[in-house]
């Protein structure tokens, strides 16, 4: 994860009490299955806290290194959305 993505994700708990209102800095996805996390908390090292849409949307803690030792469903590793733009949770799952 580039310098400047973890510089923007606040430490761990800092949303915590901001809710849907919580700011997803970082998305990671799956380039052939719809698994897909977003990042609102980072503990600078390897546990994210954030959103995970997959069999169901639910909020959670996820790490760095899973998601760059998993592969998708036809061994595609997981991708960091390059493109992503802050979004509060409420914006990406109403």
């Amino acid at each position: 994860m580039p310098e400047e993505v973890r510089r923007k994700l606040p430490g761990l708990y800092a949303q915590e009490k901001l809710g849907a209102d919580a700011v997803a800095y970082a998305k990671y996805f799956t380039p052939d299955s719809n698994w897909t996390w977003y990042a609102t908390e980072f503990d600078g090292e390897d546990t994210f806290f954030g959103l995970v849409e997959g069999f169901e949307k639910e909020s959670g803690y996820f790490s760095l290194s899973e998601l760059r030792a998993a592969k998708a469903p036809l061994g595609l590793p997981i991708e960091r959305d390059l493109y992503c733009e802050p979004k509060t949770l409420r914006e990406i799952a109403p």
